[in-house]
């Protein structure tokens, strides 16, 4: 501990860092993106606000749609799930996205953070036993699991389910394509859950089509007696 010790950031940024997932994020960007500018924009902020109610339990589903390149997977599939980690190392996290590619790229980059040792020094007690290409366990059974849409999810469980993009933009125009995403979802996906009444969902991605999953789940959500979406839409030209 003591090599941690001295990578120890100073306190007033670590109480910072551990409070505000908005500080948090800056610090993950410059983790995985080193080099490239962050420019702080107030869709950030709309993101971290919507996050921190799924956080404090006044939210349990939440859709975000917007454009892509505008650092939603290390909003949501990064920061949130490591900084919400280090809070509760019991915590299980599964994380989905339209192929095994990008699941293991995201997972990569948790890695990087949570390995990293301004992490451990902000979050010691947070420690993984196990740690593979798509799954981070944590000592207290939590942790980080990725997945591709259509993957095995037999005997799996988690607390929080986070879908980041799970059409690819080309397939956007086919109903077979869209059709297997949404029953994955609705026939695999949601069983995962480990209470179904408390549990949490998280889906952001880029609107593709009026039927892609947050447009199924909206619809749902409006025609039947299902549990409320709470949808912030950040659109590529905001709109008065």
């Amino acid at each position: 501990m003591a090599e941690l010790s001295n990578m120890s950031l100073p306190r007033e940024v670590a109480a910072g860092l551990r409070k505000d997932l908005g500080a948090f994020i800056l610090k993950v960007f410059l983790t995985v993106s080193p080099g490239d500018e962050y420019l702080h924009n107030w869709h950030i902020d709309a993101i971290v606000h919507e996050l921190m109610q799924i956080v404090n339990g006044e939210n349990r589903r939440l859709i975000i749609t917007q454009p892509p390149r505008s650092l939603k997977s290390i909003c949501t599939s990064v920061a949130l799930v490591a900084w919400w980690l280090g809070h509760d190392p019991s915590k299980r996290f599964i994380c989905v996205s339209y192929s095994s590619e990008l699941a293991e790229k995201l997972a990569g980059q948790f890695r990087l953070v949570v390995q990293s040792d301004w992490y451990r020094a902000l979050f010691p007690n947070v420690r993984f036993v196990k740690d593979t290409a798509a799954d981070l366990t944590t000592s207290k059974n939590g942790g980080r699991i990725a997945v591709s849409v259509g993957g095995t999810l037999t005997g799996l469980g988690a607390d929080v389910i986070i879908i980041d993009d799970p059409l690819k933009a080309e397939d956007a125009q086919s109903d077979k394509a869209r059709g297997r995403v949404n029953d994955w979802y609705q026939s695999t996906l949601l069983s995962r859950l480990d209470d179904k009444r408390e549990g949490t969902i998280i889906l952001v991605m880029q609107r593709l089509h009026e039927d892609d999953l947050a447009g199924r789940l909206l619809s749902q959500t409006e025609h039947r007696d299902e549990k409320s979406w709470r949808h912030l839409d950040l659109p590529a030209i905001a709109e008065e």
